[in-house]
């Protein structure tokens, strides 16, 4: 049985196949309407539970349609139909979904539920995202830079703005996929040190450079994420906005990294804040090809957990 918890978690060769069979499934629904099944139906009669403690667009939507394609069927669930760890243990709830599903994905705030959810689970967990880590996104990610770059060994990465669960993320792929990683941001928003040590221990560079210009020169991708969550107060949002400002990514930013460079923003974005429209809509962005990946990276990862 194989969790998909998060990419520094999951062995290299593992990753690079997922990201090989991703594109595989990709290209062979060349042509086919949206909603159309896949012609390989490997988790016909399976269950799927899709846990929500954190609301979401791409996530659900993406897991949904996938689970759907592959000819399995969804059971959707938010935190008030759950009310996880409340009136019963995550650890329980976890042993009866086990008798109930054959894979769940979880998306949640503390990390401490995912992996008491895996831990108790008799069937794979997926991390859907929690505060420290988004996996499923850096996935997605890695594909589109592929599909437009070639491989990513070796390249450099720069991230913009907040060292969140989504920069975590690109500095564990940066340890098993094997680029490096330059991050721009105010001190006070640095990435963990746990993140940065594994990386660096893995034998990448990864740098802080707190001049935005600087660090993006000869970047083959810039990347960046929101500025503010939604349970963010008004104050506490303001006060964000002011130590991100000099970080947003715009034209005259992009204008330093490597002529090719490609651009990312993991959506929703509030454009003119953390990236301009000139860029997101511009010749480097691929961020609407980055959230389709989502689709076809998290079928992968559903039949690697399930190895069908």
């Amino acid at each position: 049985m194989n969790h998909f918890l998060d990419i520094h978690k999951t062995d290299p060769a593992d990753l690079r196949g997922i990201i090989d069979q991703a594109g595989a499934m990709k290209a062979a629904r060349n042509g086919r309407p949206r909603g159309a099944a896949d012609d390989e139906q490997p988790l016909a009669g399976r269950m799927v539970a899709l846990i929500f403690e954190k609301p979401s667009t791409r996530t659900r939507v993406s897991f949904d349609v996938g689970v759907r394609q592959m000819g399995g069927e969804t059971m959707v669930l938010s935190g008030q139909d759950m009310q996880l760890g409340h009136g019963e243990t995550i650890a329980d709830t976890a042993r009866v979904l086990s008798r109930y599903v054959d894979l769940i994905m979880i998306r949640t705030f503390d990390e401490s539920v995912l992996e008491e959810m895996a831990e108790f689970a008799s069937v794979p967990v997926i991390n859907g995202l929690t505060d420290r880590t988004h996996p499923c996104q850096i996935m997605a990610d890695v594909m589109t830079y592929e599909e437009h770059r070639g491989p990513i060994a070796g390249r450099k990465v720069t991230w913009c703005g907040d060292g969140n669960n989504v920069c975590a993320s690109f500095l564990h792929a940066a340890a098993q996929f094997g680029f490096d990683l330059t991050f721009t941001g105010p001190m006070q928003l640095d990435p963990e040190p746990e993140f940065l040590g594994l990386a660096r221990k893995a034998g990448r560079n990864i740098v802080i450079e707190r001049d935005a210009k600087k660090a993006v020169e000869g970047a083959d991708l810039v990347v960046t994420d929101t500025w503010v969550s939604m349970h963010d107060s008004q104050s506490s949002k303001e006060r964000r906005h002011n130590m991100l400002r000099p970080y947003q990514v715009n034209a005259e930013l992009m204008a330093h990294a490597r002529p090719d460079a490609l651009f990312m923003h993991c959506l929703p974005a509030h454009r003119e804040e953390e990236a301009t429209s000139e860029v997101m809509d511009g010749p480097h962005s691929v961020v609407f090809d980055e959230a389709e990946n989502r689709l076809h990276a998290q079928k992968a990862i559903m039949r690697w957990c399930l190895g069908v």
